[in-house]
């Protein structure tokens, strides 16, 4: 079940949004707080995914000295970000939903996972930096790596800036028509 709830999740976060989307009743406030609050969110995973060599290396630079999980902390405010410009109740159940469904179970895969391939690193990591919410404290970090443009094209993360700018543009669409 749990194998099943990881694969699915990008897949019924996009079913998900289809139904936000018809029930949505977006105004220029809405829209507006929405577009921001998802700018904030591409930026966190922008920032993130420009220093994530996945399973290669436990990334503990960046936003990952604040978090364990910036990707599904930024995944989590594009979600608010969703809601807040659909201007309906029904985008908070949905998106609400769909994170306490998913998300639980793939952050605690996404540990299991480090825990594997980096026992020694992770177990101090995990002891100093939170798994979702940020702490204001730095994790000190001896790795010199810095944000790359190219490890950020590896990891798609284009792909989050383009679904976001499809499903503005279809909800600026519905309040224009």
């Amino acid at each position: 079940m749990k194998k099943t709830i990881y694969r699915w999740r990008v897949r019924a976060g996009i079913f998900g949004i289809i139904p936000v989307i018809i029930l949505s009743r977006p105004n220029k406030v809405s829209l507006l707080s929405g577009v921001g609050v998802c700018f904030i969110g591409l930026l966190l995973r922008a920032w993130a995914s420009g220093y994530l060599k996945k399973e290669k290396e436990l990334t503990v630079s960046g936003p990952y000295q604040y978090t364990r999980n910036p990707l599904y902390l930024g995944n989590f405010i594009l979600g608010i970000s969703c809601a807040l410009g659909s201007y309906t109740w029904w985008g908070v159940i949905i998106f609400s939903a769909y994170f306490l469904l998913f998300y639980p179970t793939v952050i605690k895969k996404e540990k299991e996972k480090m825990k594997t391939l980096f026992p020694k690193k992770y177990e101090k990591y995990k002891k100093n930096v939170p798994s979702f919410f940020p702490s204001l404290r730095l994790y000190p970090s001896s790795d010199k790596i810095k944000f790359s443009w190219r490890i950020y094209r590896k990891n798609k993360e284009y792909r989050a800036l383009i679904g976001s700018i499809v499903f503005w543009l279809i909800l600026a669409g519905k309040l224009i028509l």
